[in-house]
């Protein structure tokens, strides 16, 4: 396994790469869900790259991006142990050598349910994400359903630009209670996450959105959102946590 640091030394590899690539972009503190898209990269690809990179654009709360956990020696020796070719670990300078004067945005869907809350979210997701895939130019990139909006704008950015990469959804992978892995469970207190074991009995439970959501107050979270559209129950809740609050998200098909 590679670990490339330098993106103007990671254009030069990657141009005498054999294809198809996989790749799996994520912010690091890795999980059995992101180990389940790299496996899927693996098996379907010649070379898979996984880039680790906190984007600080997508957080509109600073002690958000603070709080967020990082476990990079722990994520490299998963990433070495399940056979990735490639991790990348880009620098905000390279990345954002305009000073994040040019942008992505998308002006409907990502304005609601994650993006409601959260100015500007989608708009850091997006534009890492294009600004990666430009990087990586993968035939194939992994995004985990558990962030099915997140999954939803940016395969559309990619058709909408004409990007030539197919963007993969694969399906949430979860503890054994149904929490919906995520780096974010790592902030749980114990009855954080005792609690938070009941997030996706909720959601799955056969009740309009309004008794869902009452359901969910029951347990004592804030909810962010609860919408039900296009048969797919998403939801968001914030946990307390030791003195400190911790977001949730998941989001389930259902039959209406």
């Amino acid at each position: 396994m590679k670990i490339v640091k330098d993106m103007a030394q990671w254009r030069t590899v990657r141009g005498t790469l054999e294809e198809p690539i996989g790749f799996v972009p994520t912010m690091g503190a890795l999980h059995d869900g992101h180990a389940s898209l790299l496996k899927t990269s693996i098996r379907q690809n010649h070379s898979t790259v996984l880039s680790i990179y906190l984007n600080p654009t997508q957080f509109n709360d600073p002690k958000d991006l603070d709080h967020y956990p990082s476990t990079l020696d722990t994520d490299l020796a998963l990433a070495e142990k399940l056979g990735v070719d490639f991790v990348l670990l880009p620098r905000y300078e390279d990345l954002y050598a305009d000073g994040y004067r040019y942008q992505v945005v998308e002006n409907q869907f990502g304005n609601e349910l994650c993006g409601a809350n959260r100015p500007g979210h989608f708009t850091g997701v997006l534009t890492v994400v294009m600004k990666l895939l430009n990087l990586v130019r993968p035939a194939r990139a992994y995004f985990g359903k558990k962030d099915h909006q997140q999954y939803l704008l940016v395969r559309d950015m990619v058709d909408t630009f004409f990007m030539d990469t197919q963007i993969i959804g694969c399906e949430t992978v979860r503890e054994c209670d149904g929490l919906a892995m995520s780096s974010r469970n790592q902030l749980l207190s114990p009855e954080a996450r005792r609690v938070a074991g009941h997030f996706n009995r909720v959601l799955r439970l056969p009740d309009c959105d309004e008794k869902i959501r009452a359901e969910l107050l029951e347990l004592g979270v804030t909810v962010d959102y609860l919408e039900t559209r296009a048969n797919r129950r998403y939801g968001a809740i914030v946990v307390d946590s030791n003195g400190s609050t911790v977001r949730l998200i998941d989001n389930m098909e259902v039959m209406q």
